[in-house]
């Protein structure tokens, strides 16, 4: 059976790098996760660097990080070229299949839906 650290730790949704150091100061293995389509209106390094910052700052402690494509396969592709190892992507893009053929050649996984999350950027969180 497959297994992926984005499927099996507790996902914390990040807005920004205080955030994911708030989740981490718990000092537990979780998962950093975007919010929905934030490849598309923060960026793909952004989310690269924000990522990289909290792992280095935290060793051992980020299992993995996900990056959220919403539903643009561009988007997906950009990300897998500057490294992201894990994304989502909508299953309702028409190039879901492809996208998730090139991450597998990089070794990375395409989910077709967001892993259950807290959400450190709602109210009361």
């Amino acid at each position: 059976m497959f297994s992926h650290p984005a499927l099996i730790y507790p996902a914390v949704v990040v807005h920004g790098l205080d955030q994911a150091r708030l989740a981490l100061a718990l000092g537990r293995p979780l998962v950093l996760l975007s919010a929905p389509a934030a490849a598309g209106y923060a960026g793909c390094l952004w989310w690269r660097e924000l990522a990289d910052l909290a792992a280095a700052e935290a060793p051992g402690l980020v299992a993995a990080d996900v990056l959220d494509c919403g539903d643009a396969p561009g988007w997906a592709m950009a990300a897998l070229r500057v490294g992201c190892a894990a994304l989502v992507l909508a299953p309702s893009c028409p190039a879901w299949a492809p996208v998730a053929a090139a991450a597998a050649t990089r070794g990375a996984i395409v989910l077709p839906h967001r892993p259950a999350a807290l959400d450190l950027g709602r109210s009361g969180a």
